[in-house]
């Protein structure tokens, strides 16, 4: 900004960075506008386009906000939100042209991303890729692909999208092929998981960790996400009935019920897409009382990459559905 100002350009501009909690909805537009304005993030009812920063209009969030009396729409001051990535395009674009920019990509899907590769693969790493290279390409040019004999089981787009099986790694990084194979490419950050991984253990992990972040706004997504992870590690630990099975069903349907923000979908579309494509895994685990596959995971969020070595967050295991953490002795 002090080179625009000394060039200048926008003199009057300023910016200001917020500091935000490290809780995954802190990454959901609605919370993130919260946290902007000094509160929890706890998404609001309605998106920024429609009610942004610092509004006079009654608010909608979870904690109780001073209205205007007799103040309408017009104090609701549409805010614009987007991604640094997406910012970083702009100077390219204008140096360069739309042309330029338009000419990697595809056409419904022009440019690059940032691709993040965690998970069963030799160096874990970030790098920025053409899309519509096939999702086994990047699997391979950014997280250096598998160890020696390993097979790719499965990959999730964080913990947001349907599972997407070994059969389906030449899918091309854009919006329109994951659409086409029933998933989503969300902000293209990928965790690969090999055959030696168990499927009902990754549904649990990943089911958890939404299960803790859930803010509990929204009773149906902190009950649900939380009945469903106790079903998923009954059935891990080799406790499992068939009730479970039918439980986690049986929430999978209303978990989504009056849920203001997506939290509760990712749940839904995540956990019953791995019921539906590995079901024999949990049939096994029910009939036999054990895991054949057994491994601990842990959720691979990537906190740093410095030396080239990725680091996990190790304390997630450790936080509580109330995000406080278990005190370590």
């Amino acid at each position: 900004m002090q080179e625009y100002q000394e060039a200048g350009l926008c003199g009057n501009c300023s910016i200001t960075i917020v500091a935000g909690p490290d809780e995954y909805l802190f990454g959901e537009e609605k919370a993130m506008l919260e946290v902007i304005e000094g509160n929890d993030p706890l998404p609001r009812w309605l998106p920024p386009y429609i009610h942004g920063l610092f509004s006079t209009a009654p608010q909608l969030g979870w904690q109780s906000q001073t209205s205007a009396g007799g103040k309408d729409s017009s104090g609701s001051n549409p805010t614009l939100v987007n991604n640094v990535e997406t910012l970083s395009n702009i100077p390219h674009i204008l140096a360069n042209g739309v042309d330029w920019f338009r000419s990697m990509g595809t056409e419904l899907s022009p440019g690059t991303i940032v691709a993040t590769i965690v998970g069963d693969v030799l160096a874990p790493d970030v790098g920025e890729v053409e899309m519509g290279a096939s999702l086994r390409t990047v699997i391979d040019a950014v997280g250096s692909g598998l160890a020696d004999g390993r097979k790719v089981k499965a990959v999730f787009s964080g913990v947001a999208n349907t599972v997407i099986t070994g059969d389906d790694l030449d899918v091309p990084i854009s919006y329109e092929g994951f659409e086409a194979i029933g998933s989503g490419m969300g902000s293209a950050g990928f965790i690969v998981y090999d055959d030696t991984a168990c499927m009902v253990n990754v549904a649990y992990t990943f089911s958890r960790f939404l299960s803790v972040e859930s803010c509990g706004q929204c009773p149906p997504c902190k009950l649900g996400s939380s009945a469903i992870t106790e079903h998923l590690k009954n059935i891990e630990d080799g406790n499992g009935r068939s009730s479970d099975l039918e439980g986690i069903l049986g929430w999978l349907k209303r978990v989504t019920d009056g849920s203001r923000c997506y939290l509760a979908v990712e749940e839904q579309i995540m956990v019953s897409s791995i019921i539906q494509k590995f079901a024999s895994e949990f049939e096994h685990h029910i009939e036999l009382g054990k895991c054949s596959h057994p491994r601990e995971l842990t959720i691979p969020k990537l906190i740093d990459l410095a030396g080239g070595v990725a680091t996990y967050d190790q304390q997630h295991k450790n936080k509580q559905n109330d995000w406080t953490f278990v005190e370590m002795k």
